[in-house]
């Protein structure tokens, strides 16, 4: 009896500092796993490099994005996925650039004439976060939906959607219908031609402030893609008062197709400022949640802009660069960014750490803990964020291909140096280093470079029948 019990007693006690092992095992590898972040993706549409105070802009008040690269990082050196949104938004959400994804062009510029959306193979970041644990939302403008079939946001990876599948649509302030996930909603009262109704910029932010109230206790990503300042040009006339006594000059907006207010330099002002002041709200909602500190913020646009006019500027939307939305120069890919997570990322940093859109999937990726699924173009620059440069990957280069009317057109920058390469034309190189504005063609005084670089233009992409590099014409289609 008593060795029975002393073979009891010493199971018992082995069995007791086994289990308190096995719990202090499992406490620790779950205090070694960093929290997950939140991410939240803000993206406007159509703003460009110089339209931000914190890249040089003096007349548009935006004291909330300037506040997020006080305290945040800015970097100097990032690319949209192209220059035109639908293509763009498909590179963010795959991590594949223009010469691999699956949406290479806006709707009407296929070979067929017929949309093109991101498909059932496509992998998504959102894809990608719900592996982890996340909960997703898209709210505002997706536009790879046109077939509303195997690209809607439902059925890529997102949780909720509240906004535009398609891209006409989304070209309204006061569109008649709006989704929510698979339900094409009514907005009673809306006209798009007489501008009556709800501004569907405000009903955007209140989808987004509830997404985070219902969401913020787990991890979650949302991107709100606004519409912002995309034309049409309209906006409530209270937000324009602001600067309506300036004294600036006036620019007549001829209405069209889009459905234009009279008067240009304070709508598009004002519209911009009403992004910011709405970005401040969602910044104190984060605050008042108390979860600020695990959130990664990023600012960003899909392309440069449309607005200012080139031959006339008044905003200098493009900063110190060359073209606009639809050039593959710098004024038409090289997008405002930063990026904002206290106590993560060092307040007022920059970086030239050269990355693009295709970087964000794998960016997220890293910070939730997990590999991409897919093969991708992307380097995470998470190491870049948290402050560890010495780790970061580097591309060997950057590419971009774009086939409207002035096309077909292909970009690479390596480093300092940038090559475009339109149809039939001897490739341009530039020194972006001394050259920002891309005004010295130096081809002929550095043949080898250009040799080099427009073997990347010619070796960077695989074949799409929708989207071979031949002269297009536009072509129509009902959406």
């Amino acid at each position: 009896m008593t060795k029975f019990k002393t073979t009891y007693l010493l199971l018992l006690l082995f069995i007791l500092c086994f289990g308190v092992n096995c719990k202090r095992e499992k406490t620790n590898n779950k205090t070694e796993d960093p929290n997950k972040p939140n991410i939240i993706f803000i993206l406007a549409d159509d703003l460009g490099y110089g339209d931000v105070g914190f890249n040089g802009q003096q007349k548009i008040k935006m004291p909330n994005i300037d506040k997020l690269a006080k305290n945040g990082m800015v970097f100097t050196n990032h690319y949209t996925g192209s220059t035109v949104c639908g293509p763009s938004r498909a590179v963010l959400m795959t991590g594949k650039h223009t010469g691999h994804s699956t949406v290479r062009g806006n709707p009407r510029w296929t070979a067929s004439g017929t949309p093109v959306d991101i498909n059932a193979e496509d992998i998504t970041v959102a894809e990608e976060l719900k592996r982890a644990g996340y909960t997703t939302g898209i709210i505002g403008k997706w536009g790879l939906a046109e077939n509303l079939a195997d690209g809607l946001p439902n059925k890529q990876g997102f949780d909720y959607f509240y906004g535009f599948n398609q891209h006409s649509p989304a070209h309204h302030y006061y569109p008649k219908t709006i989704f929510e996930n698979g339900n094409e909603l009514t907005l009673e009262g809306n006209d798009p031609q007489t501008k009556q109704g709800q501004y569907i910029h405000y009903l955007i932010n209140e989808k987004a402030t509830q997404f985070i109230d219902k969401n913020y206790k787990e991890p979650f990503f949302l991107y709100l893609a606004y519409t912002i300042p995309h034309f049409e040009l309209t906006i409530h006339e209270k937000e324009k008062e602001q600067y309506k006594s300036l004294g600036w000059p006036k620019r007549k907006m001829t209405p069209g197709g889009y459905y234009h207010d009279a008067e240009g330099h304070t709508t598009y002002a004002a519209m911009v400022s009403t992004m910011d002041k709405d970005i401040g709200k969602l910044m104190k909602q984060l605050e008042d949640l108390g979860v600020t500190e695990n959130t990664l913020v990023i600012f960003a646009s899909d392309n440069g802009h449309e607005y200012d006019d080139l031959k006339n500027e008044f905003f200098n939307s493009n900063g110190d660069f060359k073209g606009h939305k639809r050039d593959l120069y710098e004024g038409g890919i090289h997008t405002p960014f930063v990026a904002y997570w206290p106590n993560k990322i060092k307040a007022g940093s920059t970086t030239n750490h050269l990355s693009a859109f295709w970087d964000f999937l794998p960016t997220a990726c890293d910070l939730a803990g997990i590999t991409p699924t897919d093969e991708i173009d992307g380097i995470s620059y998470a190491p870049t964020l948290l402050g560890n440069e010495n780790q970061q990957q580097k591309h060997n280069y950057l590419y971009w291909e774009f086939n409207e009317r002035q096309g077909p057109i292909q970009a690479v920058r390596q480093n300092n140096w940038k090559a475009v390469k339109f149809d039939k034309k001897p490739v341009e190189l530039y020194n972006l280093s001394n050259d920002t504005g891309e005004q010295n063609n130096i081809a002929e005084q550095h043949p080898e470079k250009a040799k080099e670089l427009l073997y990347f233009i010619n070796n960077s992409r695989t074949e799409h029948p929708e989207f071979p590099l031949i002269k297009k014409t536009l072509k129509k289609y009902n959406h």
